[in-house]
């Protein structure tokens, strides 16, 4: 039985089901703009842009803040690809820039608070099912694994075995993001005793895998194959690098599509703690 779909994998390149729900709701504002605009002829095109741009601004700047000390200089904090973004800085930064555009530029209000209220109506009839679906507990999936060498596994049989949370990592050795978070998994797996991080590598077999291990020099403990990648169609996470965080009861409790760094990494683990 396959989980509702997370991901989507469209080339080299994932994108999270809520990143595209995100895309439309702001299409959908973008068109209610126009079309209230043109009507009271007062564009709002470029102010929905710039209120776009302040609120990610707002919600990396929040995050960062949270996890100043993961962060080892202005590049990482600039590099938005680890997706750690806090929706509540965002929220307030873009209610604080749109009421103050409304407050200075009367002729705005009623384009740019049709848009806005567009948008969210999108965004709400749309990721509402999908969080309501998401809220609910789903178990660790009994996927029939491999270890490297060639026993059975499963991540149930793990779980019941450490007795406690489970952060799952899906990755392939042709995956750029892949490799380049590795290293990050391997010194928090040193640091945190108290969480049990698995690698479950999608397609490939232990021999190459092995050699990569070695090519890169990483100590990693708890690899699994899933030369299916059966994995992440249960999961419904079809992009690579997809993070997994399983409580202590192995229940889903977050996913992290993408490229993760140190910070994002924690995020996810204070929500398992």
């Amino acid at each position: 039985m396959h989980a509702l779909q997370q991901s989507l994998a469209l080339g080299p390149v994932g994108i999270s089901i809520g990143q595209l729900l995100i895309v439309l709701a702001f299409f959908m504002a973008l068109l209610a703009g126009a079309l209230l605009g043109r009507r009271y002829r007062t564009p709002v095109a470029d102010t929905l842009f710039t209120l776009l741009l302040l609120g990610l601004a707002g919600a990396r700047t929040l995050f960062v803040i949270r996890y100043w000390g993961s962060y080892d200089g202005i590049l990482s904090i600039l590099d938005i690809r680890d997706g750690g973004f806090d929706p509540l800085g965002g929220l307030v930064v873009g209610l604080a820039y749109a009421l103050w555009l409304m407050w200075r530029h009367p002729a705005q209000r009623v384009a740019l608070a049709g848009a806005l209220t567009t948008g969210a109506i999108t965004w709400g009839l749309l990721a509402g099912p999908l969080l309501l679906m998401e809220s609910t507990a789903r178990p660790l999936p009994d996927t029939a694994l491999v270890a490297l060498d060639g026993s059975p596994a499963d991540l149930p049989s793990l779980a019941a075995a450490e007795g406690q949370p489970l952060v799952v990592n899906l990755w392939a050795t042709w995956c750029p993001p892949c490799i380049r978070e590795m290293p990050v998994f391997e010194q928090m797996q040193q640091e945190a005793d108290d969480i049990t991080f698995v690698f479950v590598n999608q397609g490939e077999d232990a021999r190459h895998v092995e050699r990569f291990l070695a090519e890169h020099t990483l100590e990693l403990d708890n690899i699994l194959l899933d030369a299916r990648n059966s994995l992440g169609e249960v999961t419904g996470s079809m992009a690579m690098p997809t993070t997994l965080f399983y409580d202590a009861d192995g229940q889903l409790r977050s996913t992290h599509f993408g490229e993760l760094s140190r910070a994002t990494l924690l995020s996810g683990i204070e929500r398992l703690r």
